[in-house]
């Protein structure tokens, strides 16, 4: 509906279109539409998306074709079609309201999990920038979740994939971005708290190499060398071919020390499941 149509299905769609605006260059393009009938005002909609830079005027055809055949399929059509058009014009909010309700309404349509899929976009679209509010990612992560849980087969869930892990990459470059500004004003513990949340709960992303190293840093500018030494293990054993390793091993070796485990706390059980492969 949202997606390809066929040449003869785009032909009557085109067709269709020109024929209301025939009708309305006597009575003009906002004329009553209840002598219409849901397929001829649901083709306008189509027609409008199609044309127009702005979808305002589609979704007031898509919601007439609601108003007045509440039971049509045309109904279920255009109420899909306009969170899509909701979301084109990157109204999120009300593309989310809508998805929602084709959801509520039609929960076993063969389009629900494109309107599932719809609002985990209309989350997912606003958390381009790192300040933005990470609310918006949580939200979209479990938006996204939803699609591969409910709906795995579909080509919908293979794109949440994709999205969700760069949405989870966005979380862990939130915690590195508070941390290396912890680091710079030298205030140790702050930005310990902030890499080690990257280690333990986003260790899968891009980001964990980068903590190990601020935690050495860190660490190191604390005084705490048997937990900068084994986060320079760690980084040394996972991520040996990093540059971020080369400045680890530089940094501990000029202060007379190794990348090597020492010691107890949390860093070491991080130590012993990731590369001594022990989890009990």
């Amino acid at each position: 509906m949202a997606r390809g149509r066929s040449t003869g299905a785009l032909t009557a769609l085109v067709l269709g279109g020109l024929l209301l605006a025939g009708c309305g260059a006597t009575t003009g393009r906002d004329q009553p539409l209840d002598d219409f009938s849901a397929e001829e005002i649901f083709q306008r909609g189509e027609f409008e998306l199609e044309t127009s830079r702005r979808a305002s005027r589609a979704i007031r055809y898509f919601s007439e074709v609601e108003r007045l055949y509440p039971y049509s399929q045309f109904a279920r059509r255009a109420l899909i079609m306009q969170a899509f058009a909701y979301h084109r014009d990157r109204d999120y909010e009300e593309a989310r309201a809508a998805a929602q309700r084709f959801l509520d309404l039609y929960p076993d349509d063969e389009d629900a999990a494109y309107a599932q899929y719809l609002l985990a976009l209309s989350f997912y679209d606003q958390i381009d920038l790192v300040g933005r509010d990470q609310g918006l990612t949580f939200q979209a992560l479990r938006a996204l979740r939803d699609v591969i849980e409910r709906y795995p087969d579909t080509e919908y869930a293979r794109s949440s994939e994709l999205k969700f892990e760069l949405a989870f990459d966005h979380l862990a470059a939130k915690e590195m971005e508070i941390g290396r500004f912890y680091l710079k004003q030298r205030q140790y513990p702050a930005a310990i708290n902030r890499f080690r949340v990257v280690v333990e709960d986003f260790q899968t992303t891009t980001h964990t190499p980068e903590a190990l190293l601020r935690l050495v840093e860190a660490y190191i500018g604390l005084g705490l060398n048997d937990e900068a030494q084994t986060a320079g293990a760690i980084l040394g054993h996972n991520f040996q071919a990093s540059p971020f390793y080369d400045d680890a091993f530089r940094l501990l070796t000029g202060q007379g020390l190794a990348p090597d485990a020492a010691g107890e706390g949390w860093l070491r059980d991080i130590f012993r499941q990731t590369v001594q492969g022990d989890w009990l």
